[in-house]
C-alpha cells in the first residue's frame, strides 16, 4: 500500500464506493446529452467523457464520468451523490425514451494510473479516464468479483488508498464533489473548462450561463494553490484575506494536506478576482478565529502543484 505517490508512479485505486447509473432507451444519447456539459457522442466502450451536470444557473449538480457500451450508456459520480443523481436526471424526463437505473451495488470500478494497463484475464475492459489531471484507466466489474480484481491488481501495482488518493488529487489541482465541487460553483471557477465542457455541442442545462462567461473572459473568483510559508498546516474551511486587510474576505480553504512530495503543507482554496495572481501572500485564518488572532501567510501557487 501506498501513504502517498508522485506524478509519473504507477498506482492503482478503488473507486467502488461511487454512484453508477445506467441509461438505456433509444433516447438516451440525446437526453444525456442535453444534461451535461460536454459532449457525450465522444464516449465509447474504451474512452469515458468527464462532465460536469449543473443547474439552470451554471452551478455545479455534479461532475461525472460517462462511457457507453452497445446498449447503455454508463454514468459515475461522487458517493456523496448516491440519494441526488438520478433524482436530479429524471426530474428532466417527460416523454423521453429513457430508463435510468442505480447499478451501484452491482459494479466495483477500478482506476489506474501509469504507462499501460495490465492484461488481465476474463473479459476485462479498460476504459481511458483522466481523473487525476494524468493519463489512466478504468476498469469496471462485477461486484462480485471486488476482491479477486483488487489482489491481482495490488500484485502488479501499487495500491493508493483513500488517504493516499486524497492527497494525490490534491497535488495534481483536482477539485471534488464536496469540497471544491459544490451548488454555489461554476465549473470555469474550479478549472473545469479544458476538461468538461464542449462550447460547440448544442444546448444543455445551464449553457447560457457557461457561453456568457466565456464571452466576459471573467469569473468572479477561481480555484487556486495555496502553500503555508510558515509550516504551519492548513485546515479546510479556513478564510483568506489580504496581509494588509486582515478584516476582508477574500476566499476560503476548500481541501488541505501535508504534501509529503513537497514537504508543505498545501491546500486547494477559491480567491476572489483581482487577487488571485500566483505569488500573491494572504493570511488564512479559521473562520472562529478571534480578529486579533495571527493568521498563516500562504502564497498563491499554480497548479498542479506536483
Amino acid at each position: 500500500m501506498k501513504s502517498s505517490i508522485s506524478t509519473g508512479e504507477e498506482a492503482v485505486f478503488d473507486l467502488s464506493d461511487r454512484v453508477k447509473l445506467r441509461f438505456t432507451g433509444a433516447d438516451r444519447l440525446r437526453f444525456l446529452n442535453g444534461q451535461v456539459s460536454n459532449d457525450i457522442r465522444l464516449a465509447a466502450e474504451t474512452t469515458s467523457v468527464h462532465a460536469c451536470v449543473l443547474t439552470s444557473k451554471g452551478r455545479v449538480d455534479a461532475d461525472v464520468f460517462i462511457s457507453s457500451e452497445t446498449n447503455s450508456l454508463h454514468v459515475d459520480a461522487d458517493a456523496a451523490l448516491h440519494e441526488t443523481l438520478q433524482q436530479r436526471f429524471e426530474r428532466y424526463l417527460i416523454a423521453d425514451d429513457v430508463l435510468i437505473e442505480d447499478v451501484t451495488n452491482g459494479f466495483a470500478i477500478f482506476h489506474l494510473i501509469g504507462n499501460a494497463p495490465p492484461m488481465l484475464p476474463n473479459e476485462s475492459k479498460w476504459i481511458v479516464a483522466e481523473r487525476f489531471g494524468a493519463p489512466g484507466w478504468d476498469l469496471w466489474v462485477k461486484a462480485a468479483r471486488h476482491d479477486e480484481i483488487l489482489q491481482q491488481l495490488a500484485t502488479r501495482l501499487p495500491f493508493c488508498d483513500h488517504e493516499c488518493a486524497e492527497r494525490f488529487r490534491i497535488e495534481r489541482g483536482i477539485p471534488r464533489w464536496g469540497f471544491e465541487l459544490t451548488s454555489e460553483i461554476i465549473p470555469i471557477e474550479a478549472n473545469l473548462e479544458a476538461n468538461c465542457i464542449d462550447y460547440e455541442k448544442g444546448c444543455y442545462i445551464g449553457q447560457e450561463v457557461i457561453s456568457r462567461m466565456k464571452m466576459s473572459g471573467q469569473t468572479n473568483k477561481r480555484l487556486c494553490g495555496l502553500v503555508s510559508k510558515t509550516g504551519a498546516p492548513l485546515a479546510n474551511g479556513m478564510r483568506l484575506t489580504p496581509v494588509s486587510e486582515e478584516n476582508k474576505d477574500v476566499g476560503w480553504i476548500s481541501s488541505a494536506v501535508r504534501s509529503e512530495t513537497l514537504g508543505k503543507f498545501i491546500a486547494l482554496g477559491f480567491v476572489k478576482r483581482g487577487i488571485n495572481q500566483v505569488g500573491t501572500l494572504l493570511s488564512a485564518r479559521l473562520a472562529e478565529s478571534r480578529k486579533d488572532a495571527e493568521g498563516i501567510r500562504v502564497e498563491i501557487t499554480a497548479l498542479p502543484f506536483v
